[in-house]
């Protein structure tokens, strides 16, 4: 297993262990120099925070450890693709590379909708990287939905 997969495989995990908690199963992980800083799954109904999406979340952790808000250089690997919110977070994070899972027609803000990196007034907008784990992602979401129906 590469070292993509390896830390997809444990975004996918964070995301598993959000829908044990009747949350939407997104997880993420940011790395530095190949150190993982962060992980987090999303805990908006935990915390009553429309805001505590794990990309958030791992952010402000990450940022936290480093003591700075900008996370230069680290990556950002997310099993769903980013909401505008967290796409912008993302660039205002300066995080270097996005890895992402899942497409989200409806609600991404990456590759979908608004396309926040695509934007004029965008600052900094990462490489991004799609598809990556997208089976796996995609199954947990659509298990989890299908669950709650």
């Amino acid at each position: 297993m590469n070292g993509s997969n390896r830390i997809m495989e444990r975004a996918l995990t964070e995301a598993r262990a959000a829908a044990a908690r009747g949350e939407v199963p997104v997880g993420a992980v940011i790395v530095l120099d190949g150190e993982v800083l962060a992980s987090a799954g999303n805990r908006t109904r935990e915390l009553n925070d429309v805001t505590a999406h794990a990309e958030i979340l791992a952010i402000r952790e990450a940022s936290a450890k480093l003591g700075s808000e900008r996370l230069i250089n680290a990556d950002l690997y997310v099993t769903l693709e980013p909401c505008a919110m967290c796409a912008a977070a993302i660039s205002f994070a300066r995080i270097r590379r996005l890895y992402y899972g899942a497409e989200d027609p409806k609600g991404g803000g990456v590759d979908h909708g608004g396309r926040f990196y695509a934007q004029p007034t965008c600052h900094h907008a990462p490489e991004v990287y799609s598809g990556i784990a997208e089976r796996q992602a995609a199954s947990i979401l659509k298990e989890f939905f299908a669950n709650r129906r």
